[in-house]
């Protein structure tokens, strides 16, 4: 018998779907980052996408990257860098992402300090609200960065969607499009990188309404779900099953569906509600919120129902399944990207990669 809990990770399913973003992607002269962070820099499991093709790897923690120091394609750190680990960005990023004219000053000290030219990413915020200076500022500070050593700012780019839930569109990626320009003609150069944005910004792709200078994106989600994270619409010819949860059943019985006796609040603070639908089949299996938002999960089986979850115990109603289960046997579940992430991120939770 396999362990549980577990995630199981199909590596033929992901080269497939990292094939069909970075097809996608080359189409339109685009290079693709893809972004590792969600499996929490696996190597087994990043080795499979590099496979599928992608230009380089990207992810928010300099730790993730370490443990992919031995594969040879480009890394790319996506949160902006701590002034307290500029050694280690310069050492394990190729590229970084910035905005703080005074943590790219620190990087320019450790860069020539390693002998090496470290990368800029240059972040422009265009109204998403999260990293970046906004546009008007962009030429100033691209020519603060054109001054340092050790640093070559090799482009630009923007984040949407992930904080403000701002939608990539033809209107604000050209407004990128066109702060590039601006910085190429003020310091005669020619950016490398004009990176807009994430899985968000495949639907573009998709409609053919992608702005002609963006010339790079970081995918995560449309590799490792098979789904664009704009509208949540599904990537043609992708696998939305390259990640499944499986959990063990510990207990199983026939219980009413009320509890017996007055209701105060649960573990976590929150006073539940409960629906009487009359004496049901509940299996519990070994998993809990500590390791996951079991909301965010979807069992394969669809005539099942999550019912709850404490920190170590969730509970299913398996009244209609699709066969008749049994203690020890197993359930399994489609992931969404936050239960991926948490997933992943738990160290009770065993990943296999097949």
């Amino acid at each position: 018998m396999n362990i549980c809990p577990r995630i199981e990770v199909d590596s033929n399913k992901l080269r497939h779907n990292t094939e069909i973003i970075v097809g996608l992607c080359k189409k339109n002269n685009i290079q693709s980052a893809a972004v590792t962070k969600v499996f929490c820099g696996i190597p087994e499991i990043a080795e499979a996408i590099v496979q599928g093709g992608v230009n380089m790897l990207a992810d928010s923690r300099i730790d993730n990257l370490k443990k992919l120091a031995h594969l040879k394609i480009p890394k790319l750190l996506l949160r902006l860098p701590m002034q307290s680990r500029i050694a280690e960005v310069v050492k394990y990023a190729d590229i970084s992402l910035n905005s703080e004219i005074a943590t790219i000053e620190k990087i320019s000290k450790e860069a020539v300090r390693q002998n090496k030219v470290h990368n800029i990413i240059l972040m422009i915020d265009l109204g998403d609200l999260r990293e970046g200076v906004w546009e008007s500022d962009a030429v100033g500070t691209a020519g603060e960065i054109l001054k340092l050593d050790g640093i070559n700012l090799m482009g630009i780019g923007t984040n949407l969607t992930c904080y403000g839930g701002v939608i990539p569109s033809k209107e604000n990626l050209g407004l990128l499009s066109e702060v590039a320009t601006r910085i190429e003609k003020e310091f005669e150069i020619k950016l490398e990188i004009i990176s807009g944005g994430n899985s968000s910004s495949i639907y573009l792709l998709q409609r053919e309404e992608m702005p002609e200078k963006i010339n790079h994106l970081r995918p995560g989600e449309a590799i490792v779900l098979g789904t664009e994270s704009a509208y949540g619409e599904i990537i043609k010819d992708t696998y939305q099953d390259v990640f499944t949860f499986v959990g063990e059943i510990i207990e199983l019985k026939e219980k009413q569906s009320i509890p017996i006796g007055k209701i105060g609040v649960d573990a976590f603070g929150n006073k539940p509600t409960f629906v009487d639908r009359g004496v049901r089949k509940r299996a519990i299996i070994a998993v809990g919120r500590q390791d996951v938002q079991v909301e965010h999960l979807k069992p394969i089986d669809e005539n099942m129902m999550i019912l709850g979850a404490s920190s170590d115990h969730c509970i299913i109603d398996i009244t209609d399944a699709d066969k008749d289960y049994a203690v020890g046997d197993e359930i399994r579940f489609g992931v969404d990207y936050g239960a991926l992430l948490q997933l992943m991120t738990s160290e009770y939770i065993h990943k296999v990669t097949k």
